[in-house]
């Protein structure tokens, strides 16, 4: 537990100080003995497809709805502003 201990210490120091990034810090804790592993070991790397599918599905349809609810009054608000620019 000390080892893991003085390990974490100097690797925030380094990364405090700039010498690391990270990823590299975050990427090494996964190695330490007793740790678990920060990748999954099933090798599968597609992710969760499904998932991002649906949040891209749901922001399209919130822009399109909000631009249907506000659409005139942006469309307004620009138009007024184009006016008063001056050549």
């Amino acid at each position: 537990m000390e080892k893991i201990k003085l390990l974490t210490e100097r690797a925030l120091a380094r990364l405090l100080s700039g010498q690391r990034g990270l990823a590299l810090w975050l990427a090494g804790l996964g190695r330490l003995p007793g740790l678990p592993r920060l990748r999954p070991a099933t090798g599968r790397t597609r992710g969760d497809v499904p998932g991002w599918v649906l949040i891209t599905l749901m922001s399209a349809v919130l822009v399109a709805g909000l631009l249907a609810i506000a659409g005139p009054a942006l469309a307004k608000m620009f138009n007024e502003a184009m006016d008063q620019v001056h050549p």
